[in-house]
């Protein structure tokens, strides 16, 4: 090829080409995420260790103890069940029916240790059962007829919900209550629903197999404080009253009815005084007096 040639040169130009180092690929960003979602987890565990109660937080490792089947603790929610377990074997103990305190406490229910005792003349608990206090007999007819122990039970499924029973020192108390979705009263107001005509025809029919006298208490969630006027005090009388004619509507003397009382939203049964299930009645099949 002469010197004198028009082809142009061949020029090889070399480019060196340096890969990223570590740091400025993407794994940073997935160890991140994985510390967020971390401290996310973390500060929603201490919000819900704040926000609940103890019988709530034990209710909550029972759901995620392998050992629910077999443990005589049921759950502490106050939703749809309120706070029964789904385990028959369960029910029991947390109703309060079948174990063996007079004056029970919340430990002692979680224990299974609630409901009618016998006791003696001396105020002990036995197996003679001679001088027991004469109104036991008549709570354990009517708690079997609710529950159905030993026969067919006089309260539907889904009456049942509404349901809990414990016995003080005043008498058997049934306690109706509100569940999310499905209230014993019209929102606001003193007009019951058809779930509470329900019940009422239904214990009416139960106190028939007794004599016992009857109370009845009316209890409300708590309202907004910025409110004009709050209605706990007038609604929760309301609604007492409204059961009391519910009763007398289905059967039950008016003679036997002793008292019928508002409580407004003094005794809430959750840690959240505005939560739906602060809305509830007492129905007391109270103590014979003799």
């Amino acid at each position: 090829m002469s010197a004198h040639s028009n082809v142009a040169p061949v020029i090889i130009k070399r480019k060196k080409v340096v890969s990223g180092d570590g740091h400025h690929g993407g794994a940073w960003k997935v160890a991140y995420a994985d510390f967020v979602t971390a401290m996310m987890a973390f500060f929603l565990l201490m919000w819900l260790l704040n926000a609940t109660t103890e019988k709530q937080r034990k209710g909550v490792a029972d759901y995620f103890s392998p050992t629910v089947p077999i443990n005589r603790i049921s759950g502490g929610g106050d939703g749809n069940f309120g706070g029964d377990s789904v385990f028959s074997e369960l029910t029991l103990p947390q109703n309060g029916t079948g174990a063996s305190s007079l004056r029970p406490t919340e430990g002692r229910q979680a224990r299974g240790e609630h409901g009618v005792s016998q006791l003696g003349e001396d105020g002990k608990s036995g197996d003679d059962t001679s001088g027991h206090d004469g109104g036991e007999e008549a709570f354990t007819a009517v708690e079997d007829a609710l529950f159905g122990r030993g026969g067919e039970s006089m309260v539907s499924d889904q009456a049942a919900r509404h349901i809990i029973t414990k016995v003080t020192d005043e008498g058997l108390v049934i306690e109706l209550f509100d569940i999310e979705g499905v209230p014993l009263f019209t929102l606001g107001t003193h007009d019951p629903t058809k779930e509470l005509r329900d019940i009422a025809e239904m214990l009416a029919r139960i106190f028939d197999l007794v004599e016992n006298n009857v109370a009845v208490g009316g209890y409300t969630r708590s309202q907004p404080i910025v409110i004009a006027k709050n209605p706990v005090w007038g609604l929760s009388s309301e609604r007492a009253n409204a059961m009391r004619e519910l009763l007398e509507k289905s059967g039950l003397p008016s003679d036997r009815i002793q008292r019928v009382v508002g409580h407004a939203d003094r005794s809430p049964v959750v840690k959240n005084p505005m939560a739906i299930r602060n809305n509830r009645l007492e129905v007391i099949l109270l103590r014979d007096p003799s």
